[in-house]
């Protein structure tokens, strides 16, 4: 059943999304009713003037070492691979768009007074007072550890609205992949990214780094192992909405995660 927009305030609400706070959000809008614009307003509202809406604005289009990629390229022979590498766009902060990311992201990235992180692959969006405070210094060698956003919305007690999508997208469990003991291991990613030449034309240039072995695979059970009381949970047109908060997510996940890699073997119940 579509969501009409006054519920989804309503829900807001009841769920607790607090105002003055900062909002990580994940969100589906498929089946809602609802136009991107509309819950992008209906959070701000939510969050008050004071509040700071953040959006993950990921862009695996641009790499070679992503399971998009991967899934791109099945199939294809060695010639038909590379003209299809050769033409993957670049990434540029102000105007690569985030499909993967849903329509409420990309709202967010693309409204007036947005800020994004410039990591090429694990970018943020963000609108409020506190944006670029929360974006700023995003290390292009650091997806989602202690030199991206998440760390700083970990420091700033931000809560997490996972809106009609599972735990498998909780952007915040991989902040406690980087925090597990021990810590996974290294692995080189690739992407492609834009250089401006002094005469103001661009160039393409393919970049590698190391950073850790992220892994979403059990996202979802560590998810089903969080206790009941971190949580609220309410349904919108069919389908869970729940509201966390980050720190104790993150802790949990942490502690989750520990006990259940490297060698991912099924996770332990619940802690609490």
């Amino acid at each position: 059943m579509p969501l009409e927009l006054s519920q989804l305030r309503s829900l807001l609400r009841e769920l607790g999304v607090r105002r003055g706070g900062v909002l990580l959000v994940h969100a589906a809008l498929g089946g809602t009713g609802l136009r991107a614009r509309a819950v992008r307003d209906a959070l701000l509202d939510a969050l008050g003037p004071a509040g700071t809406l953040v959006v993950p604005a990921f862009t695996p289009e641009n790499s070679d070492t992503s399971p998009l990629y991967r899934r791109h390229v099945q199939g294809l022979s060695g010639p038909d691979r590379a003209a299809f590498r050769a033409s993957m766009p670049p990434f540029v902060p102000e105007t690569t768009p985030c499909p993967s990311m849903g329509a409420l992201a990309e709202r967010v990235r693309v409204s007036p007074g947005a800020v994004r992180s410039v990591h090429p692959q694990t970018s943020f969006a963000a609108l409020g007072p506190r944006a670029g405070e929360l974006l700023d210094g995003h290390d292009p060698h650091c997806h989602l550890g202690e030199r991206s956003p998440l760390a700083r919305l970990y420091a700033a007690d931000a809560q997490i609205l996972l809106f009609r999508v599972g735990f498998e997208v909780c952007s915040a469990f991989h902040l406690a992949e980087y925090r597990m003991t021990p810590p996974p291991p290294p692995r080189t990613y690739r992407c492609v990214v834009q250089d401006t030449r002094a005469d103001g034309t661009a160039k393409s240039r393919w970049i590698s780094y190391q950073d850790i072995e992220l892994h979403d695979g059990d996202f979802g059970t560590v998810g089903a192992r969080l206790p009941r009381s971190l949580f609220t949970e309410r349904a919108a047109a069919g389908r869970p909405v729940r509201l966390l908060p980050l720190r104790e997510t993150v802790d949990r996940a942490r502690e989750l995660l520990s006990a259940s890699r490297p060698d991912r073997t099924s996770l332990p119940g619940p802690t609490g």
